[in-house]
């Protein structure tokens, strides 16, 4: 990978680190998008089953698609990308991580000051008391209810037709604002607060830099494009913050 030593210097130097990170970095995991053809499930698409509504209609045919799915995460590990941001953080206490995914990997692999923008698959939240607790697809199995209250728990995921958590879109937007790099990695762009907080990052000054398969929506924002997969490129970018 070719680096000019002003970028390398810049690298260096910055005080602020920020990762945004998408369905792509999860991908080379093994990770289905669980949108389209590669996540239809039965005959159900991923929009007609992680909807409030859906789960209203019929909890128990969403929270069956959901078992299936932590099952099937349960099953994947964290790639040489994950490990190498966990390692970036470890290196850096003004590194911070967003991610839109809900696979927990980021955690797998060590990282620790994470927003999960999106939530988390394996963690549940009763509809009525709020509490949240870690999910056992085996145990989801016999019941939902939450042991608190005994009402019905659903997934602790933002869904379609959603608005995302005050506290924590805040926090997003302040960290894009005050750092000085920015990745952008696997993410399409489809989704719109991320695509807003790669704006704000740029708007406040960030070098910002995509990695991924393909152009996104991220690309119009991005001083450096690199093209790949992140499990590639990251573990080689990463030394020069280090």
């Amino acid at each position: 990978m070719e680096i000019s030593e002003q970028l390398k210097n810049r690298f260096k130097n910055s005080k602020t680190i920020l990762a945004l990170t998408g369905a792509g970095i999860s991908a080379e995991s093994g990770v289905p998008t669980f949108r389209g053809k590669e996540g239809l499930w039965k005959q159900y698409r991923a929009e007609e089953l992680a909807t409030p509504q859906a789960f209203q209609k019929n909890p128990k045919l969403v929270w069956e698609w959901y078992i299936w799915r932590m099952e099937l995460i349960s099953t994947k590990s964290p790639n040489p990308a994950h490990f190498a941001l966990a390692e970036l953080e470890k290196n850096r206490s003004d590194f911070n991580l967003i991610t839109q995914n809900v696979d927990g990997l980021h955690k797998k692999s060590g990282s620790g000051k994470i927003i999960e923008i999106h939530g988390n698959i394996f963690r549940n939240r009763c509809i009525n008391c709020n509490r949240t607790y870690d999910s056992d697809p085996s145990k989801l199995k016999n019941s939902t209810d939450c042991p608190n209250c005994k009402s019905l728990v659903r997934p602790d995921v933002l869904w379609f037709g959603e608005s995302y958590d005050t506290e924590l879109l805040n926090r997003a937007v302040t960290l894009a604002e005050r750092s000085e790099i920015v990745f952008v990695i696997g993410s399409s762009g489809a989704v719109g607060i991320p695509v807003e907080l790669a704006r704000i990052a740029k708007e406040n000054g960030a070098f910002v830099i995509e990695i991924n398969i393909d152009p996104s929506g991220y690309s119009r924002y991005a001083d450096l494009f690199l093209q790949g997969k992140a499990g590639e490129i990251l573990p080689e970018l990463i030394p020069y913050f280090v």
